[in-house]
């Protein structure tokens, strides 16, 4: 059953990518490395796997941009993001994430584009980048497929 289900997580992503690919070449075009941000750790996945992976390698097949997965690894539990609020979730995730040793030695002086799916309040995007700056990374930028925009949001 592993197959049909991860084909219906997958449908449409190589498009998604391709239009990501569209609207941030410039930065894809500019970067050493790309990094998919992980699944939350509650969830066993495959390596690679999940919505951000998948794209994260599309737009690596596309560019011809090298892709690293599992570089990113959480160093304690965090919660869930949706189930907090935008004031809770940089607190949450302050200082949980690290880079892997293996991973940091690829990352050490790169420009990095990080990968993710949604943008909800970008505390998750920022501690990670933190991680990949305190890894060594020269540039990390941002490439995410949706924004969440809420009636109260002024940031844009």
């Amino acid at each position: 059953m592993r197959g049909p289900v991860s084909t219906a997580r997958r449908d449409g992503l190589g498009t998604l990518a391709s239009r990501m690919l569209q609207s941030g070449r410039r930065l894809v075009d500019e970067a050493d490395l790309i990094v998919p941000v992980p699944l939350h750790c509650a969830r066993r996945v495959r390596r690679g796997s999940g919505q951000s992976g998948w794209l994260a390698q599309d737009i690596s097949r596309l560019s011809g941009t090298p892709v690293m997965v599992d570089s990113i690894k959480r160093t304690r539990r965090t919660s869930t993001q949706g189930s907090l609020s935008a004031r809770a979730r940089p607190r949450d995730v302050a200082g949980a994430f690290t880079i892997t040793r293996r991973a940091a030695t690829r990352i050490s002086g790169r420009r990095v584009l990080l990968v993710d799916d949604v943008l909800t309040t970008g505390a998750t995007v920022s501690a990670r980048t933190r991680a990949l700056k305190q890894a060594g990374a020269a540039n990390v930028d941002v490439l995410v497929l949706a924004r969440v925009v809420r009636e109260t949001d002024v940031t844009i």
